[in-house]
């Protein structure tokens, strides 16, 4: 082993720093700036995207998106739905030089509720026995698929409005088992739900594009999070209806109002990639739409670290130019360690 030692400005606080990680021989890292890891939030291993649609992909894809988050800093993923044969086997078996693995197991949603091909669906009879099931595997997350438009056989039906997937009393049910097991519940949510989901208990909002500040007061009191996957709704499209445009410029203007309040009500900004976006992208996106760069660093870094429990590892990340200055920088780093291991 090497013990690798950083000396710079360590973000996002910004001060000077002298870090050590690993143990044995001393060998200084380059880079002037460092960070403790990235974390991305809200990812999923085993699906990608092909001509737009979700795919489901191999444990062979998973394990190669892991290596490359990797090679761009990130510690630690939070795989919130997808293959759970694959994503429990790698959250309960770590592997060196790659990222921790913190894992949802399925994603739960009825018949034609959710994108086919990747998930099998849960009637509301079976849902918290799947639950159960779901937590014996390993989860440490549930994620529930809350609200969805109704889905044929060529994906969501156009014009269809977002409705419930299950009745409150169910999700309530969800959230009292998960919590009884020490698990958490991450819900996907684009529409007014989200309010009775906190008030429900959820704890983390992904998605929540309608979210109020009433909710994030109510979420910040009892220190949930909130992921907005900004990445996620793309570049905009050129060949978008005027309806359309004006429902992109609506969700950004509520967006940059809503993100500056949830830093401030002590709600846990997380950044996610989803199926689409990379971490040193969400950040630009969350400075984009409000927060501070310090902010947007935390919400990458020790924000999320703090909210899903990940403890101090040796984990560090250098770069020759100021992330502060320039998001995307974070995507090129100059040195990463994972666990005393250096990758890159």
């Amino acid at each position: 082993m090497t013990r690798w030692v950083f000396d710079g400005i360590g973000l996002p606080a910004g001060e000077s720093v002298r870090v050590e990680v690993g143990s044995g021989a001393a060998e200084a890292l380059p880079g002037r700036f460092g960070l403790p890891g990235l974390v991305d939030s809200h990812c999923h291993l085993t699906v990608g995207l092909a001509e737009r649609r979700p795919v489901p992909l191999d444990e062979g894809a998973a394990r190669a998106m892991l290596d490359e988050l990797g090679q761009v800093g990130v510690r630690a993923v939070r795989d919130v739905g997808g293959n759970r044969s694959i994503t429990l086997k790698l959250a309960t078996n770590p592997e060196d030089g790659r990222p921790l693995v913190l894992a949802a197991g399925r994603f739960f949603a009825p018949e034609a509720s959710y994108f086919t091909g990747i998930y099998e669906p849960v009637p509301a009879e079976h849902l918290v026995a799947e639950v159960e099931a779901e937590l014996d595997a390993g989860a440490t997350w549930i994620k529930l698929v809350a609200d969805f438009p109704p889905v044929g056989p060529d994906g969501p039906i156009p014009g269809s409005a977002m409705t419930p997937n299950y009745e409150l009393s169910a999700v309530e049910e969800v959230i009292a088992t998960a919590h009884a097991r020490g698990a958490r519940v991450a819900a996907h949510v684009q529409t007014g739900l989200v309010s009775e989901l906190i008030r429900a208990g959820i704890d983390s909002v992904e998605h929540g594009e309608v979210i109020t500040a009433d909710d994030l007061k109510a979420l910040g009191a009892r220190g949930g999070g909130w992921t907005p996957t900004l990445s996620a709704y793309g570049p905009p499209d050129p060949n978008a209806t005027p309806q359309q445009a004006e429902r992109r410029r609506a969700r950004t203007e509520h967006m940059t109002k809503m993100l500056p309040l949830a830093s401030q009500y002590g709600v846990h900004v997380l950044t996610g990639s989803d199926m689409i976006g990379t971490v040193a992208g969400e950040v630009d996106q969350l400075v984009r739409h409000g927060l501070t760069v310090p902010q947007a660093l935390e919400a990458a870094t020790t924000s999320a670290a703090d909210f899903l429990g990940l403890t101090a590892t040796d984990d560090l990340v250098t770069y020759d130019a100021d992330p502060r200055d320039h998001p995307d920088i974070l995507a090129s780093p100059t040195a990463v360690v994972l666990r005393g291991h250096r990758i890159r």
